[in-house]
């Protein structure tokens, strides 16, 4: 998997800082602490990113990512009691509007840390496809 190093790092950070502050607190709170606790890990990011969104070329506006690492994994985060369906969509369309492979949707607000590695599905069939290419010619 791709950025699978980067993506346990970073989601060791959010274990770090569940497992410090626990459940409860206000999502600014947990992003705050969030920050400081992968500054300590030495890793590069922007914190509430305004990332463009394009419409067939378009600019139709921003939205603001909770963080940007390493200039390449979108993290969103949440303080909800429990993950939902929803918030998976949500993520994976983001991934999507800003043409990134890989994002980290994490939830402080629940008991346990709850984390999900968000993939875009349209990036990951053009690779494959790019890939089954490449094999076929060098036969």
């Amino acid at each position: 998997m791709r950025d699978e190093k980067l993506t346990h790092q970073i989601i060791g950070c959010a274990l770090e800082v569940h497992n410090t502050l626990g459940n409860g607190f206000q999502e600014v709170l947990s992003q705050r602490a969030l920050a400081i606790e992968m500054k300590l890990q030495a890793l590069s990011f922007e914190r509430e990113k305004d990332m463009p969104l394009k419409y067939k070329g378009y600019d139709v506006g921003t939205r603001r990512v909770d963080f940007y690492v390493e200039g390449k994994i979108m993290v969103e985060i949440k303080a909800l009691v429990n993950l939902e369906d929803v918030h998976l969509a949500q993520a994976m369309n983001y991934l999507e509007a800003y043409n990134l492979e890989i994002g980290l949707l994490i939830n402080f607000g629940a008991k346990s840390l709850q984390f999900k590695r968000v993939h875009n599905n349209k990036l990951l069939k053009k690779s494959r496809h790019l890939d089954n290419r490449n094999n076929q010619g060098s036969r």
